[in-house]
């Protein structure tokens, strides 16, 4: 089942969390940067067979089973330098909505850029600036609906700083919204409305998301 469903994200999402995923190398050594909710379980049901480092400041909803080859939990002081340790050492990187969180985020970007071997490919997904004015809902769809969101990401910002730390951009998405994401959102935005939550699709259908793609030169 979990199968069926990721290969079913995957393709809605194309160039999402799911697809990046699926096209890392066979045993890649894989950092996830600020791993919460079940990302270690996610990613290792979908790859078993990756080298799992996931990487964060707390256990932040990690209610399945933690399956990472390796688990650090450090200080938000000390997030930079955990990953600056792994210098050249791996194959991807993802940090999903991981950005707008961190004490240095420039600092943070370099460091998992430097972090790649040549060739190595990193995701990076963080809020639209548009999301400053999106509606409020439980889930987060205005950028301000999360407490612990610091400063807003400034797009090309962050890919200058992926830039200055020797990669190409080879995914640029300042506000994702992939088709078949976008339609079910729409199909489902009176409900999300009426709730007052992200539903299945909200983020496509507003372009919630802010998508990278780099690769290291």
């Amino acid at each position: 089942m979990n199968t069926i469903k990721n290969r079913f994200l995957a393709a809605a999402a194309p160039l999402g969390w799911h697809a990046f995923v699926a096209l890392v190398g066979v045993r890649a050594r894989l950092l996830d940067v600020g791993c919460g909710n079940n990302s270690p379980y996610r990613v290792k049901t979908q790859r078993p067979d990756v080298h799992y480092i996931g990487l964060d400041v707390g256990d932040y909803n990690q209610t399945a089973p933690i399956l990472a080859d390796q688990y650090i939990v450090t200080s938000p002081a000390d997030f930079r330098s955990a990953i600056e340790g792994l210098a050249g050492s791996l194959d991807a990187v993802i940090s999903s909505r991981n950005v707008e969180h961190c004490l240095d985020p420039d600092r943070v970007l370099r460091a998992m850029a430097a972090a790649l071997k040549p060739g190595g490919l990193m995701y990076v997904s963080f809020p639209s600036q548009a999301s400053a004015g999106f509606p409020s809902r439980a889930g987060c769809l205005n950028f301000f609906d999360d407490p612990t969101h610091r400063d807003m990401p400034e797009f090309d910002h962050v890919a200058g700083c992926l830039k200055a730390g020797g990669c190409d951009i080879v995914v640029n998405q300042p506000s994702y919204r992939p088709a078949v994401m976008r339609v079910a959102g729409a199909m489902f935005e009176p409900l999300s409305r009426w709730r007052g939550q992200t539903m299945f699709g909200t983020w496509a259908y507003y372009g919630f998301e802010s998508i990278l793609w780099a690769r290291k030169c």
